[in-house]
């Protein structure tokens, strides 16, 4: 991410600039030009009022100036900027190099342990090494939020989360990462299912709907309307809309989800996709079609991250669209509490960086996700939310290389 240069006044330049009119009026920055030598003529004019003096003087030469079109021209005398020349000015390109500071930052004061309370006492105390870390963590965070926040499409897009390893995390991964970019955002994200059979996302979510994903299919062409869309979707107190399963299905096929894509694009401004199992499938193919970037969750474990190193071969070979996902994919390790083997995980550290990807994000163990049943954003730790955070934060910057 570019980092702007800032502004300050130490920067500015050492040239003269030209002398005021007034007696005593600033010439630079903190420099006061000495008056001149005190006349006869001065004196009259200061006792006359210098605002009468020059106002008399104005008025003066622009009654001898040429009128043209109506505006004065004034030889000597800037010309006044409209509002609508001002508002150019200040959007000018070259301005987004520098940082406007509006406000004086002042330095971090202590708040915990006993320098915050040396501060409280109104003894100036600077944050300990701990409090500094988490400052840093928490500006690192808002960072990456405006990144999610600030992404701004031409059109809607596709996330896709895929693993053919079954119990990867790809729902889990679907509902926290949706959850997260509609919360920032504040809404417009849609989760799909698009596994080929019935799959669990409308269990994991919050919620009972009582038509997902297999009705969205059947009426796809009769939707007119965000609110006949809501209809079969699962609100969540995310401000995401989960599209799963509601009860036995028929297996989706390429066109299912061509359709379903098509009319949720109407409506939301971010689509992320919950796939199955079967990375062959007409499904499979179809939510490739339709993504932007390709998100795969696994585990510390050599099978899951095995079939997922499978995956990025078959796309790579797929086509030059699924080379491209399989290129800039972001994988995210999720910890699932079990044991762990150092060893093993050294050595998935060496296959995962081999992998030709994106990004890695490791994401810590959440006790809510482990319970295995609805996920509710809020009552995800704050760990696991602000890894999920920079995960997420990647995936934006993906999808706006991915569709340049």
């Amino acid at each position: 991410m570019r980092t702007k240069e800032t502004w300050s006044p130490k920067q500015m330049s050492s040239e003269p600039i030209a002398k005021s009119h007034f007696s005593g009026a600033l010439t630079t920055a903190g420099y006061v030009e000495d008056a001149p030598p005190a006349t006869a003529e001065s004196a009259d004019v200061s006792r006359s009022g210098s605002g009468t003096t020059l106002a008399r003087t104005a008025t003066e030469r622009v009654d001898d100036a040429e009128v043209d079109g109506g505006t004065a021209q004034v030889e000597g005398v800037e010309d006044r900027v409209s509002g609508r020349e001002l508002q150019r000015e200040l959007s000018d390109e070259r301005l987004d190099d520098l940082a406007i500071i509006s406000t004086i930052e002042k330095p971090p004061t202590a708040t915990q342990g006993w320098r915050g309370l040396m501060a409280r006492l109104g003894i100036a105390m600077q944050p300990g090494t701990r409090e500094r870390d988490e400052l840093d963590a928490a500006t690192e965070l808002a960072q990456h939020e405006t990144v999610i926040r600030q992404f701004v499409g031409t059109e809607a897009v596709g996330i896709l989360v895929a693993n053919p390893k079954g119990s990867s995390g790809k729902t889990p991964t679907s509902i926290v990462l949706g959850g997260l970019l509609a919360t920032i955002r504040g809404g417009s994200v849609a989760v799909l299912e698009v596994s080929d059979d019935r799959g669990t996302l409308a269990f994991r979510a919050e919620g009972n709907p009582t038509r997902g994903v297999s009705e969205l299919v059947r009426d796809a062409t009769t939707i007119r309307s965000a609110g006949q869309l809501a209809g079969y979707t699962a609100p969540q107190t995310s401000y995401a809309s989960i599209i799963g399963s509601v009860g036995n299905r028929e297996p989706l096929s390429r066109d299912d989800v061509l359709a379903a894509a098509r009319v949720i694009d109407e409506y939301y401004a971010i689509r992320v996709m919950d796939s199955g199992n079967q990375p062959t499938s007409s499904a499979f193919a179809g939510a490739i079609d339709t993504s932007n970037a390709l998100v795969v969750p696994v585990l510390n474990s050599a099978d899951v991250v095995l079939e997922a190193i499978a995956m990025f071969d078959r796309l790579r070979d797929h086509s030059p669209h699924g080379a491209r996902l399989a290129d800039t994919a972001i994988i995210v390790r999720l910890v699932d509490g079990r044991p762990e083997n150092p060893q093993l995980v050294a050595r998935l550290d060496e296959i995962i960086d081999r992998a030709g990807v994106g990004g890695a994000f490791t994401i810590p163990y959440d006790p809510h996700i482990a319970e295995r049943g609805q996920i509710t954003l809020h009552k995800i730790a704050p760990a696991t939310r602000a890894a999920f955070t920079r995960a997420a934060a990647a995936v934006v910057q993906t999808i706006q290389n991915n569709t340049k």
